[in-house]
């Protein structure tokens, strides 16, 4: 039988069992599904009563743009190196060690601004499970080698190509950039990452195919 949604709840559900605090990794390329599908899987395992499931993006650990400008690397924001991945690392060690003591900020990031913010994500003891997504979860290079140990499961998104690439110049476009300056950038920079993700993909615990994937119209 195909993989469903509801098939990926049940699991996400079953991650939680021993009643410990449990993280949940969703990674694939840039554009292919990992921001929509945390956020289904949050609303609908919270739904119906006091929340249990918290969501904490990797794009929180961009560097910020004044930073990159100092490394020289702007303009391939959103390469392995443009993130804090060993702060990353940190704060997922920390969710897993801290699970029953105080809140934990998380950084978040706006797209608007295309920037990180600074304790915009609160983790509460009670959460159970932690969905995290970002593009780099499986890379076992530098820093990024210290992330996958502190997840439980990581599951990566599978898209088309060519939808893929659509909703990425999609969502370009919706926070500013012209169709031209778009396309560029994807052709640039994201395809580039999203290469690199791909040969990350065998180590994935589940590979999520569009068909299990929520319809959106531009996603991360």
């Amino acid at each position: 039988m195909p993989l469903t949604f509801d098939d990926l709840l049940t699991r996400a559900r079953g991650l939680t069992g021993d009643g410990r605090r449990a993280i949940l990794g969703i990674t694939g390329s840039p554009g292919a599904g990992k921001s929509t599908l945390a956020g289904h899987l949050v609303r609908e395992l919270n739904a119906g009563g006091e929340p249990w499931v918290a969501h904490v993006p990797m794009d929180g650990f961009h560097l910020a743009d004044a930073e990159l400008d100092r490394l020289g690397r702007r303009d391939r924001k959103g390469a392995p190196d443009t993130f804090d991945a060993a702060g990353y690392a940190a704060l997922l060690r920390r969710l897993r060690e801290e699970a029953y003591g105080d809140i934990v900020y998380a950084p978040g990031f706006e797209r608007v601004l295309e920037q990180p913010i600074a304790g915009a994500v609160p983790v509460p003891p009670t959460a159970r499970l932690v969905v995290t997504e970002g593009n780099y979860l499986l890379l076992d290079t530098g820093a990024w080698a210290r992330v996958r140990s502190q997840l439980d499961e990581v599951w990566f998104c599978e898209l088309e190509e060519s939808e893929r690439v659509r909703r990425l110049v999609a969502r370009h476009e919706e926070f500013g950039k012209s169709h031209e300056q778009a396309v560029a950038w994807v052709r640039r920079s994201d395809q580039r990452n999203a290469e690199l993700v791909a040969t990350t993909r065998d180590r994935a615990d589940l590979v999520v195919p569009a068909s299990a994937l929520p319809r959106v119209d531009a996603d991360v």
